[in-house]
């Protein structure tokens, strides 16, 4: 999040998902003064003149329209490791990526959307229909018992300094008194971060009758917020893909709300403490 970090990387796949995922970045790009690349992954050498045949002509038409013209990147190699490469490549703070939901052209795409995002220190927007409004107003903020939840703090302050976002916290709720302490502490943590802010926040309990996941959805429909903010599972594993991570469930949600996810970042881990970044 320097200020040099200033470009959204932007997955085509050349689908209409694609072109989705290339209007949030338009709308998103001026406000937080981003440069835009557009990332095509193919499998074989061969498919890299076609492909990029491809992409100038997305250019272009995006130029004709928009005045702004992105730059792209083709490369042969795999969508899971290469996107977040070239992510930090080009010193992006932000990748915007369609998904075709759980049930699309491709099997279980919520999963595979998963383990691109995973495999990148760049926070992703994963979306799966056009912008609706040019602003994020109300962004609902999850919090259970994991201590990771702290790491969401630093871009819920990176988000406010560009939008007037309301933050609508939704807390868990867990019955086992240890994870009621673990949630309340993140709650505290929370708090106290946005008080010093001065940013606006509701906060909400879940009715605990559903999987946590499914209650994020149902509550950040019913406030019509336009983004879900998301923690991804630290070390995730196979049988996670397999038998579907939460964020899975979230990212390929049916209301189609899109879902910003940030990884836990190791070098806090490692020094076993966290703090409320982003200045």
């Amino acid at each position: 999040m320097e200020k040099s970090d200033q470009t959204i990387v932007v997955p085509h796949d050349f689908t209409q998902i694609g072109d989705y995922a290339l209007e949030h970045a338009l709308v998103i790009s001026p406000i937080m003064e981003n440069d835009i690349v557009l990332v095509h992954i193919v499998k074989s050498k061969d498919d890299i003149p076609l492909a990029e045949k491809r992409c100038e002509a997305i250019v272009e038409e995006t130029f004709k329209k928009h005045f702004l013209k992105p730059r792209y990147v083709v490369r042969e190699g795999s969508i899971f490791k290469d996107i977040g490469e070239i992510a930090n490549e080009v010193n992006a703070n932000l990748v915007i990526m369609g998904t075709h939901g759980r049930k699309g052209i491709q099997k279980l795409t919520g999963s595979w959307a998963l383990k691109v995002i995973v495999n990148s220190t760049v926070p992703f927007i994963i979306v799966q229909s056009p912008p609706e409004k040019r602003k994020f107003e109300k962004i609902v903020f999850p919090i259970d018992f994991r201590s990771e939840n702290k790491e969401k703090i630093q871009w819920v302050n990176y988000l406010s300094k560009y939008y007037k976002t309301k933050f609508y916290i939704f807390k868990q709720n867990y019955k086992d008194k240890l994870f009621q302490t673990k949630i309340r502490n993140n709650l505290l943590f929370t708090r106290k971060f946005l008080d010093s802010k001065n940013i606006d926040y509701e906060i909400h309990t879940a009715p605990g009758n559903k999987k946590f996941w499914q209650e994020t959805i149902d509550f950040a429909k019913k406030v019509d917020a336009d983004m879900i903010l998301v923690m991804t599972t630290k070390d995730i594993s196979i049988a996670d893909y397999a038998l579907g991570a939460d964020e899975q469930h979230i990212i390929a949600n049916k209301e189609k709300i899109p879902i910003m996810c940030v990884n836990p970042d190791p070098s806090l881990r490692r020094s076993g403490g966290f703090s409320a970044m982003g200045g």
